[in-house]
């Protein structure tokens, strides 16, 4: 089923950007990546995501600082944005950046299509 939805993930590691990127393209979205969030409106202006998946440690600024650049950007305030990091205090993280969700690393596979699903179904 042909969604057309676009997901933009923020994440530095490779290997979880090739897994996650499979997982969500076999579900018939549109996935765009970045490693890097210092440009985070530049990238959101361009590719118009329908959502958002940000790591916590990501370079340069970091996906707190990254999210909550967005947030304040009333041009994109409305695009969801998931948190996703291997912090234990991922909840108040994510709370802190203005993320509208969070999934906590090791992450599983259906987790991680159950919680893009909710925001884009």
């Amino acid at each position: 089923m042909e969604t057309n939805k676009k997901i933009l993930i923020f994440e530095d590691d490779i290997s979880i950007l090739e897994i996650v990127t499979i997982i969500l393209e076999d579900a018939g979205y549109e996935v765009e990546t970045s490693q890097t969030s210092h440009d985070i409106i530049e990238k959101v202006a361009a590719l118009r995501p329908d959502l958002i998946l940000m790591d916590n440690w990501i370079p340069n600024i970091g996906g707190k600082e990254a999210t909550k650049l967005l947030k304040k950007d009333s041009n994109f305030s409305h695009i969801p944005v998931i948190y996703i990091t291997a912090n234990s205090d991922i909840a108040e993280l994510a709370k802190d950046a203005g993320a509208d969700d969070f999934l906590a690393k090791p992450f599983d596979l259906v987790d991680l299509e159950k919680i893009v699903d909710k925001y884009l179904k």
